[in-house]
């Protein structure tokens, strides 16, 4: 891992801060997104959307690893020590770590070849959020989804990029983003259920250059969010007031989340998507994957359970 010197000042309009930031993997990616954290293992994952890899990093020894896939896949969550459920184009499918072996669980959307998997994130109660989004951005095409014990249902339609699902430390309200609109969002939730139990008001509007992508709660149950096109982590409290900037090395920060010893860093991915070579000479870490040192901590990301979980 290397030290960087400087993140990138290309977001404007907030005070920005500026951290010790850490190239974690110089491998760019078309579509970074999706990055998940094994404490047991202390192995982060994350995916290249648009070139079908997943990506494994063993943070102790520096390690890392590319699996190809036989289909585009944006998240993943743990279910055991042996098995992750991953979040494809086509549905949610198992994934055995060991042998990289997969299964399908459910199909999502099986008739609607314009759309694939997006965002995703697990509930402390063990539901499991994802959503799906049109290919081209096709606006209005997406929607989000609960795996509630193994049975599917669709929470939210009718979206164009959702992103930024995540929750509070307690379970009782989720948070989820349109990046085309540019608007994060709360919705009260059943702790017991992870599922909605009101409907969704809108928390934070983002009038500044770049856009609402990917998300976490730290145990504090500050939002961190990264901003697409603009260079930045941004932090927001539970009722949706801004607190933070802070740089990161790359214009299209994607998605972040906490990983090591303590959950002390910030794990943030990138993407080179839509860029032409003149904007790719001008943002010399775009795609690559980063750690921040943010002075928050994190926590646990919560494992899924399924139907047949006690």
């Amino acid at each position: 891992m290397t030290a960087i010197d400087g993140c990138s000042d290309m977001g404007k309009g907030r005070s920005i801060e500026q951290v010790a930031a850490t190239l974690l993997c110089a491998e760019r990616c078309h579509l970074g997104e999706g990055p998940a954290y094994d404490e047991a293992s202390d192995t982060a994952w994350w995916f290249d959307i648009v070139e079908r890899r997943l990506f494994e990093a063993r943070l102790g020894d520096s390690e890392i690893f590319i699996h190809p896939l036989p289909f585009m896949a944006s998240a993943l969550a743990h279910v055991d020590d042996r098995r992750q459920l991953m979040a494809a184009e086509d549905g949610l499918y198992l994934r055995t770590k060991d042998s990289g072996v997969l299964q399908q669980l459910v199909a999502i959307e099986p008739d609607n070849p314009i759309t694939r998997s997006n965002d995703s994130r697990a509930h402390p109660s063990g539901t499991f959020w994802t959503s799906t989004m049109g290919r081209k951005a096709e606006v209005g095409a997406g929607s989000i989804y609960a795996l509630h014990r193994g049975a599917l249902q669709r929470l939210f339609t009718g979206l164009t990029i959702p992103n930024a699902i995540c929750f509070s430390p307690d379970g009782t309200m989720g948070y989820f983003a349109d990046t085309y609109e540019n608007v994060l969002y709360r919705v009260p939730l059943d702790l017991a259920t992870g599922l909605p139990s009101g409907g969704p008001s809108a928390l934070h509007r983002r009038e500044t250059p770049g856009w609402l992508d990917g998300a976490v709660t730290d145990a504090d149950g500050l939002i961190w969010c990264a901003c697409w096109g603009g260079a930045c982590v941004e932090a927001f409290s539970p009722d949706g007031a801004h607190l933070r900037t802070v740089a990161a090395p790359a214009l299209n920060t994607s998605c972040p989340v906490f990983v090591g010893p303590g959950y002390t860093r910030l794990l943030v991915t990138s993407a080179y998507q839509d860029m032409d070579i003149s904007a790719r000479a001008a943002d010399p870490h775009h795609g690559c994957t980063f750690l921040l040192d943010i002075g928050a901590k994190g926590r646990p990301e919560p494992r899924v359970k399924l139907a047949a979980d006690p």
